[in-house]
Formats: structure tokens, sequence, C-alpha cells
């Protein structure tokens, strides 16, 4: 199977249970997934286990991801809850950290997601990410949805490295606050995100 076939082509292709497809997934978004794991719970091992995990989930719902849909995207909304649901649990194990559970749990998600859930955020991610600039919706896809590195994005836009932080910030913020303002009382784990936003 090809390197080079496109998103659609691959997640159709996963929708027939193509192991070849699976693998060209996992090792076109297992970077980005991982260094998205890694800002939220700090620590490779934890981040390492979390990848596992995410891409089991892909291979379990092989068949409800449709052709039209970002596996990118997907896969960063749901890195982002196992992310979360993790700390939660973390947070909960730790006594230290009895006093400020309550305020904590409400808003980072239960680990228990439905799938539904799952594609309402991507829809809200897919539509904040359509809503900015042209340059920047390509630096935001590069980066967090595909995992390149700044310098690498820089190189295929013809920009510098700093021009590239600088659109990735802009972008984390506009989505951020478009999120915020066109789903203010959108579920507690979109809060989340959207609060992160500023420094995924």
């Amino acid at each position: 199977m090809s390197q080079n076939l496109s998103d659609s082509q691959l997640s159709a292709a996963l929708s027939t249970g193509s192991v070849d497809a699976f693998g060209l997934l996992y090792e076109r978004y297992h970077r980005a997934v991982y260094a998205n794991v890694l800002k939220l719970v700090q620590r490779t091992e934890y981040a390492e286990d979390l990848l596992q995990d995410v891409f089991v989930s892909l291979w379990q719902n092989r068949f409800k991801i449709r052709s039209d849909q970002s596996v990118g995207g997907w896969l960063f909304v749901v890195s982002y809850n196992k992310a979360l649901s993790f700390l939660k649990k973390k947070v909960n194990e730790s006594l230290e950290y009895v006093g400020n559970y309550e305020a904590f749990e409400q808003v980072v998600p239960e680990e228990s997601v439905d799938e539904e859930h799952y594609t309402s955020q991507l829809a809200m991610v897919e539509e904040a990410v359509n809503a900015l600039p042209a340059r920047k919706r390509q630096v935001f896809r590069l980066c967090r949805f595909e995992g390149r590195s700044k310098e690498e994005v820089a190189s295929m836009m013809g920009i510098s490295p700093d021009s590239v932080k600088d659109y990735l910030k802009q972008s984390n913020r506009a989505i951020r606050n478009y999120i915020i303002s066109k789903y203010p009382y959108g579920t507690a784990s979109l809060t989340v995100f959207a609060l992160l936003a500023e420094n995924i």
C-alpha cells in the first residue's frame, strides 16, 4: 500500500479492516499524538502508554470513522480526551490532591466517552480550524494534526521557523476563542480543550 495515499483513502481502507492502512496511519500520526499527550502528562512512560491506547481506539473504531472525517483531527481529539482522563485518574489516586479534586472533576471528562462525543468534539475542532486564514490553517494542520516540526513546516512553506511559531500561537488562540464564543455552553471537555489551546 502506497504511503502517498490520502487520509480519506486510508480511512476507506481502514474501514474494511486493512492492517496496512492502519500501519500507514500510525506512521503518519504517531509523532503528533505522542507530542500532544506528552505535553499534558509530562512523563514519557505515560505518554507511550497513552499513544498505544489512542491507536487501539482507532483500530476499535475503524468501522465508524468516515472517509470525509480527518483522521488527524480524530486522533487529536481522542488523544486529548484520553490524556485528560488519565490525569483525572492520577489526581483521584493522589491523597495530596484530594482538596482540589472536586474542582478538577468538574472540568475533566469521564474516562468513558462515547463515539458520539468524540464526533461532536471533532466537528467543533474542524470548524474552528477551517475558520482560520489559509496560511494559519496550513501551519496548524501540519504541526498539530501531522506532527511536523516547526523547522520542517518552515521549509515546506518557505517561511522562517519563527514565523511558523507565530502562526501557530495565533492559530491556537483563534481556535480557543472560536470555540468559547461559538459554543459557550459546550461539554466540559471542550472547555478544557479551549483553555489548553494556547499551549497545544
